[in-house]
């Protein structure tokens, strides 16, 4: 991994160039139509783009990599990428690609003083891994391949006053359906979303029965998400929609219940506890409980006895 040689593209043009493709005919946004891609360089290779890029893709025969997580496509996905962002593609001498659909590439400057500026980077999707692909539907692939060719049509006419908006309009749509789409994917992959909550109580119950604790303190959002192989930002979506609770508000749920069986069935005191549970402050403890709860622990002890 180390001796691989990563490309970095400050511009579209240059991203063009770099993979053949016509010269952008917008020098800030870009649709391009992944047939018209028939080779890549061959071995391995990092790309980093200093610009947005969502693709639609299908039958895309090279192995990509994001993060530490392997992905062939073959189906069609939507995956979404920040400015700086690694992917790694390993493509074999002499491969002819063999794909569609369409990638959109957004450069920040395009969206300078326009609220999408601010909102785009409150979209989580941008941060899945590779393995948290949207999977798309006949018809949902239809409505997206619909707006990236609205984005390209709209560039493609002549540019004046409404341009710019119709094309921010456009990536607004865009940006939602997919919202929209993956809060689907989360209901519709039940069998799959349930076996990781499964697991998921599995890695906090053992946490929590381990020495862990003491040692560490509580279990961050990131480790649980990893232990997982999932992405911190689409665990906590998965879990929001699934139980209405985040990654963190469910560790802090499990981390109570364990704080009411210790204040209820053992006679350790309120600091003793709080040090069994992580806590390096018993402050800290009793603030969290009293959140939780509403009672304090001497409170909720008292009550329940």
């Amino acid at each position: 991994m180390s001796n691989m040689p990563i490309h970095r593209f400050k511009t579209i043009s240059e991203f063009h160039q770099f993979r053949g493709y016509p010269k952008p005919e917008h020098p800030l946004v870009s649709v391009i139509n992944m047939e018209e891609i028939k080779r890549l360089p061959a071995n391995e290779m990092g790309l980093v783009k200093d610009f947005y890029s969502i693709a639609l893709k299908r039958n895309f025969n090279v192995k990509m990599k994001y993060g530490q997580q392997d992905f062939d496509f073959n189906d069609g996905v939507m995956f979404f990428m920040a400015p700086g962002q690694v992917l790694r593609l390993e493509v074999e001498a002499d491969t002819a690609i063999q794909q569609s659909g369409w990638m959109l590439l957004v450069h920040p400057d395009f969206l300078w003083n326009t609220p999408l500026a601010k909102t785009i980077k409150q979209y989580e999707y941008f941060d899945y891994s590779v393995n948290e692909a949207l999977f798309l539907s006949e018809k949902e692939e239809t409505t997206i391949s619909g707006v990236m060719q609205s984005i390209q049509q709209e560039y493609r006419s002549n540019i004046d006053k409404f341009s710019q908006d119709l094309i921010i309009a456009q990536i607004e749509l865009l940006l939602k359906y997919s919202e929209r789409f993956y809060q689907r994917q989360f209901i519709t992959r039940k069998i799959s979303n349930h076996q990781i909550l499964d697991r998921l109580e599995h890695v906090i119950t053992e946490f929590f029965n381990s020495d862990d604790l003491i040692k560490t303190g509580l279990p961050t959002v990131h480790y649980v998400a990893e232990t997982l192989n999932l992405s911190p930002n689409y665990l906590s979506g998965m879990l929001k929609l699934l139980t209405g609770q985040t990654t963190q508000q469910h560790i802090h749920h499990r981390l109570i219940e364990k704080a009411k069986e210790k204040l209820s069935v053992t006679n350790l005191s309120v600091s003793e506890i709080a040090y069994e549970l992580g806590f390096e402050h018993p402050q800290s403890f009793s603030k969290l409980f009293k959140t939780k709860t509403n009672f304090s622990p001497l409170e909720f002890r008292q009550s329940f006895n």
